[in-house]
């Protein structure tokens, strides 16, 4: 049990971002949409870190947008192993945000994806 604790504690992901004014909406905030690309990116890379197979999306699940994500904002996206199945795996991603000049983050969005190991031929595999 120590080694798959350990396993899920390096797999898991970090990537920090600026949010730019080109990934912004009217109102000046992150669109919700490249909040959820980026966390389906690092649920992916998370998945893959894991388990080292060929993964795809199956899923997404109760994304929650706490708080809006001003342009100018540094993120923090953390993606990590919550459960392992026998041929899936369920990651959660968080996204914390940081004013470039203030001090402290604040979690921002939260969501759950689920990926499923494939083989060769696109088929369902066992994650190990």
């Amino acid at each position: 049990m120590r080694d798959f604790q350990e396993k899920i504690n390096q797999s898991e992901t970090r990537i920090f971002k600026v949010v730019f004014p080109n990934t912004t909406n009217h109102y000046d905030t992150l669109f919700g949409g490249t909040a959820m690309q980026l966390m389906d990116e690092v649920a992916f890379i998370t998945a893959t870190r894991f388990c080292r197979r060929k993964v795809v999306t199956v899923s997404s699940s109760k994304i929650d947008f706490n708080h809006s994500i001003p342009a100018d904002t540094i993120i923090e996206l953390v993606g990590r192993v919550v459960k392992v199945g026998n041929t899936s795996i369920d990651i959660r991603v968080q996204i914390f945000k940081e004013e470039m000049y203030e001090e402290g983050r604040k979690k921002a969005i939260e969501g759950f994806f689920t990926f499923v190991a494939i083989d060769d031929d696109r088929k369902p595999m066992p994650i190990f």
